[in-house]
């Protein structure tokens, strides 16, 4: 698969885990991050899905 075909990673070089084990910066989990090389484009998708979601729940 070419580089421009993979999901891109939503870090923002902002790297720190809650208290939830959660990144302030990107919102993915720390076994999310560690496991984002070797995931799927789909399983990308997935955890963008989540992330999205943490984020919205973040602002509340």
């Amino acid at each position: 698969m070419a580089e421009q075909d993979r999901v891109r990673s939503p870090c923002v070089a902002v790297c720190a885990l809650d208290e939830n084990d959660v990144c302030i910066g990107c919102h993915r989990t720390g076994d999310e991050i560690l496991r984002w090389t070797s995931m799927t484009n789909e399983e990308r998708r997935q955890v963008l899905e989540l992330v999205a979601r943490r984020e919205q729940n973040s602002l509340i």
